[in-house]
């Protein structure tokens, strides 16, 4: 953690410019609650962004009203996720310092101040500050008073770490040296999920520093309508598996084994739990789900150092010949979806 007492009252009455990015999608409901939450900070950001990424026509009308009301900047585009929208309000702005807020996320008030006093003094390679969020449902009614802490180490120290696990770095707790993420040519736009990671990973990958701050920064609101749901999540999560696989490759010579520890106990698990229970429901999406954990496995089976082979084996011949009914009762067997012994022999 970066204490704020590090730093002096000169360095925060010169505070460098900080610009909000807030890309917004049919987001009408939320998007007025994340404005409030950026003009209402201790610290005022220098620019604030809202990127309009191919939202319903309606839907653009209503930033029109709020552009009345409040002084931000709006930047229309095709519809291309949330990583392209960031990129372009990124892209648009000047400030050397960029904050991210989801649209139905919002800021607590000292947000920006909090964040800007962990920027560390004299330091060429800094790459971001992040912190902890409040964890809320979609009205903003608090489900837990800390979203991160506890989850994983922070700050981040290790690719080993940030590949074995969800990072828990969420771009609307954080702040990022502008150097920084185009060095790294801002967010992936292949995902929709796991962009977070992916970003902040290759920062770190590149060489610059990240510091974590132990309060919570934002309200983080999940709801059904957010990207975590979804096939879409589903085949993201599958995209980013195979670029780390990619982007990590074995290195035995060193005993670094990242597909085996890292990736498989991390990922395995899901896309057989996705064919499992799409199996059992009856899913629309079961083909393509399949598809997925064949791929999976030709990856795993071409692997020298992978284990858990004749597992996984297995496991592919129960959830390709085994009729509906079977899967239903051994889910049933386990009692847990997505069948706790297969699981367990992935790990």
């Amino acid at each position: 953690m970066t204490d704020s007492t590090n730093h002096s009252s000169d360095f925060l009455d010169a505070a460098p410019g900080v610009v909000v990015v807030i890309p917004f999608y049919n987001g009408s409901q939320f998007i007025e609650r994340a404005l409030c939450s950026v003009y209402a900070q201790s610290m005022p950001a220098a620019e604030v962004i809202v990127v309009n990424d191919g939202s319903r026509p309606e839907e653009r009308d209503f930033l029109n009203t709020l552009c009345e009301r409040y002084p931000f900047s709006v930047i229309d585009k095709e519809n291309g996720g949330q990583g392209s929208a960031r990129n372009a309000g990124a892209a648009a702005s000047s400030a050397p310092y960029i904050c991210f807020l989801d649209q139905d996320d919002f800021y607590l008030t000292h947000h920006i101040r909090t964040l800007v006093q962990a920027i560390p003094h004299d330091e060429p390679r800094f790459g971001f500050v992040y912190a902890d969020l409040i964890e809320a449902d979609g009205e903003g009614n608090v489900v837990a008073s800390s979203a991160i802490q506890g989850r994983c180490a922070h700050p981040k120290t290790s690719v080993f770490e940030m590949l074995r696990a969800d990072m828990y770095i969420l771009p609307s707790a954080a702040l990022i040296s502008r150097a920084a993420f185009e060095a790294v040519d801002g967010f992936d736009t292949q995902f929709v999920g796991f962009e977070d990671d992916d970003l902040f990973l290759r920062i770190f990958h590149k060489g610059y520093t990240n510091h974590y701050v132990d309060q919570a920064v934002t309200v983080w609101c999940i709801h059904t309508d957010s990207t975590s749901f979804g096939m879409r999540m589903i085949r993201s999560r599958f995209n980013y598996f195979k670029k780390m696989a990619a982007m990590f490759p074995d290195e035995p010579w060193r005993n670094r084994y990242y597909l085996r520890d890292c990736l498989m106990p991390r990922f395995g698990r899901y896309f057989v739990d996705h064919v499992i229970e799409a199996t059992k429901t009856g899913h629309a999406s079961l083909f393509e789900m399949r598809a997925i954990l064949s791929e999976y496995a030709a990856i795993v089976q071409a692997s020298p150092n992978a284990g858990s082979k004749m597992r996984l084996r297995a496991i592919m011949a129960l959830v390709r010949y085994s009729p509906p009914a079977l899967i239903r009762t051994i889910g049933a067997f386990t009692r847990l979806p997505g069948v706790r012994a297969l699981r367990r022999a992935l790990g």
